[in-house]
């Protein structure tokens, strides 16, 4: 009896490190230090494609923290950044009106609806089939793609820059602004509540 349970916990550990090394050989193998059924939206930040956990931050103060560690990863995916200056001259750029300059707004659907740069488009990574019908065939379209979330530590925007691009969308035209949504208010740039489009703006500050 003794041997048999040996045995079969032998097979169990022996499965085990199976698991573990094929899951982190593969390419899309699971990072196994992030939350993949976030209850706030807050998950850690992964560096530089490691399952290293960086210092997890709650995006209710998000804007307080330096988003140097976001920065990191996305030169890490050769994606580029833009900052605050540089998206409120963009956002001002008259191919915005032509839908060759796009801007997207990788937060779930409350957050967008409470607030968003004005013209956002919307695309959650963790739930792109809601939104690809709409944003993608704009951003196959435009020239520039700006995509943002809440700023800091928040790394949706990241997140689903990658996933534009992995649905091929050349990662020349991907621009990620670090500074997201909290960096933009404190700015005192407009802000547009509920829909795309609906014209209905936050009072200015």
């Amino acid at each position: 009896m003794r041997t048999v349970f040996l045995e079969g916990l032998l097979i169990a550990v022996a499965g085990a490190v199976l698991a573990f090394a094929a899951n982190a050989l593969s390419p899309r193998g699971l990072a196994l230090g992030r939350n993949y059924f976030p209850g706030d939206r807050t998950r850690p930040l992964t560096s530089s494609g490691s399952n290293r956990v960086a210092t997890v931050t709650s995006r209710t103060n998000a804007a307080a923290v330096k988003p140097d560690l976001v920065a990191e990863q996305v030169r890490a995916e050769g994606l580029r950044l833009v900052d605050g200056n540089q998206m409120a001259s963009l956002f001002r750029d008259p191919r915005c009106e032509q839908g060759l300059l796009i801007i997207i707004d990788a937060r779930s659907d409350a957050h967008y609806q409470e607030g968003h740069i004005p013209g956002a488009y919307q695309l959650d990574h963790f739930y792109p089939e809601r939104y690809l019908a709409t944003t993608l065939p704009a951003c196959q379209t435009a020239e520039q793609i700006l995509v943002y979330c809440n700023g800091g530590t928040c790394d949706d925007s990241l997140q689903t820059a990658i996933f534009l691009r992995d649905a091929g969308i050349p990662r020349e035209r991907l621009f990620i602004y670090v500074g997201g949504i909290a960096e933009w208010k404190e700015k005192g740039l407009p802000v547009e509540i509920g829909a795309r489009k609906s014209g209905s703006m936050l009072p200015a500050k």
